[in-house]
């Protein structure tokens, strides 16, 4: 058995948990990664990285705890969390990941905005689903694309992360596959 098979993606939920989105999250990942998912709640709360004056919590110290606290079957970390998060330079991030790392991590603050109630929990879960895989795929040094349909596109809003789809363009598609294959080896 390879290192590829031997390892799972960790899904990490930090505070409350959604049993039914993570089962959503882990088929996509098979789908898309080929790995299984375990899910192993690594921290309780992201309270260390709790910023009193954005009110907000600063995603890459989170990153780094999770990558540190990721058990030794983790190929890759995805955490979730409910909390508004930020990186300094922007005003709040749906995710953040470590690019070509061992972790990354979406939020689901924001992803519930402008959903009226009756369509909110199908669109919800797609929008979750897009950004998990999306900053997953920056773990497996996957860039922002320029095709605004590909999952790795950069999205500024809300409406951005709907108009794309939950699959990557063909060229993402490529640079995947050589990630996996000079994984597989190593």
């Amino acid at each position: 058995m390879n290192k590829t098979q031997q390892q799972k993606v960790i899904i990490s939920p930090i505070g409350k948990r959604d049993d039914e989105l993570i089962e959503l999250i882990g088929a996509d990942i098979e789908s898309v990664f080929g790995h299984k998912t375990e899910t192993i709640p690594l921290l309780d709360s992201a309270d260390f990285a709790f910023d009193p004056v954005r009110k907000q919590y600063h995603s890459t110290p989170i990153l780094e705890k999770l990558a540190a606290l990721a058990p030794s079957q983790a190929m890759k970390v995805l955490g979730m969390a409910e909390d508004d998060l930020f990186i300094p330079i922007l005003t709040h991030v749906y995710g953040e990941a470590q690019l070509g790392g061992r972790a990354c991590m979406v939020s689901t603050y924001r992803l519930k905005e402008g959903l009226s109630l009756s369509a909110s929990g199908d669109a919800y879960q797609r929008r979750v689903v897009k950004e998990a895989i999306h900053e997953l795929g920056h773990t497996f040094n996957l860039r922002h694309c320029r095709d605004s349909a590909c999952i790795m596109h950069y999205c500024h809003t809300v409406e951005d992360v709907d108009r794309k789809t939950g699959q990557l363009c063909r060229y993402c598609k490529v640079l995947l596959e050589d990630e996996l294959n000079i994984f597989s080896k190593s």
